[in-house]
């Protein structure tokens, strides 16, 4: 029986929706350092993303364009230049949240951003460490790289998803502005979640390398993420110091307290949806439902500022 055309278009490509870049602005102007009411703590927990996301969505933007002249799949090669778009505008919202929100507030992160940039440009970069790779490397060098993508982008949909529907968040009267970036963010990370795992499988990566993809990810993610918001913390006076200590029984302790009031996913929840990207059945699709992330992208103040311009 032969594949129509329709469903030639689908074989590589999982995504549902044509993705576009909503070209957005966020004014942080009356938000305060603490934008969730009286806890400092998850405040900084979640603001220094502002720190850690553009240097690796203008990698994404890099490795994806290197990428492109090996997908011949047309349906798969607008799905990754949609995402190209998406992960650029997402790079460029959350620096100027950097410039605007956290510098305005008196906060250093140029020393820890240099250490997010350092990671893409030397060990992750084409030339690892300044080391010119063999010819016959350099696929398998980018094959690799994309993997470590597809499992970030697991994450960030299951992050997403945790974003759009934490209402807890809204109970405390947290800032609206820092939540319309964090859900237009997660809104599109849940619009494109097929794209780099579709990536990945397109350009031959296979199971095996799954699990230790994920385990450097994991690692990683949860080392650079908490390393980022004892360097906030530390910077505000009404944190005290022990609270701020990376290594401290206080700041892990005080993380857990916080997930279960709702305010930060906890460790184990973020361990629990790495395993989930082990499945051998492992489907992006099943991840999120892309009818909520159109909802909400529907009401964005940001969205819908962007869509009158435009």
């Amino acid at each position: 029986m032969s594949v129509t055309d329709s469903n030639i278009s689908k074989i590589h490509s999982k995504t549902d929706v044509h993705l576009i870049q909503r070209k957005v602005s966020f004014d942080y102007s009356e938000t305060p350092l603490h934008w969730i009411p009286d806890d400092p703590y998850s405040s900084h927990f979640i603001s220094v993303i502002h720190t850690i996301l553009p240097a690796g969505e203008f990698f994404f933007c890099r490795l994806y364009n290197k990428a492109l002249p090996y997908i011949e799949d047309e349906q798969l090669r607008e799905d990754v230049k949609g995402f190209i778009k998406q992960e650029a505008m997402h790079a460029r919202a959350h620096s100027a949240g950097l410039a605007e929100y956290l510098e305005t507030h008196g906060l250093d992160t140029d020393a820890f951003v240099k250490k997010v940039e350092w990671i893409f440009e030397q060990p992750l970069s084409d030339k690892p460490f300044g080391k010119n790779l063999p010819k016959s490397l350099e696929k398998r060098w980018l094959v690799l790289r994309l993997g470590l993508i597809a499992a970030i982008e697991h994450f960030t949909c299951v992050l997403g998803k945790y974003a759009l529907e934490n209402k807890n968040w809204d109970q405390k009267d947290a800032d609206e502005t820092i939540l319309d970036i964090l859900r237009w963010h997660a809104a599109e990370e849940i619009e494109h979640r097929n794209v780099a795992f579709d990536v990945y499988k397109y350009m031959g990566g296979n199971y095996a390398g799954r699990a230790p993809q994920m385990a450097l990810i994991f690692t990683g993610l949860i080392g650079l993420w908490t390393m980022g918001a004892t360097h906030l913390m530390k910077q505000d006076p009404t944190i005290k110091k022990h609270k701020s200590r990376l290594i401290g029984r206080s700041f892990w302790k005080e993380w857990r307290h916080k997930a279960k009031k709702g305010n930060l996913p906890s460790l184990s929840w973020l361990a629990f949806q790495s395993a989930r990207y082990l499945s051998p059945s492992y489907n992006p699709s099943t991840e999120a439902d892309t009818q909520q992330a159109i909802d909400y992208l529907a009401h964005s103040p940001a969205a819908q500022r962007a869509e009158a311009v435009a």
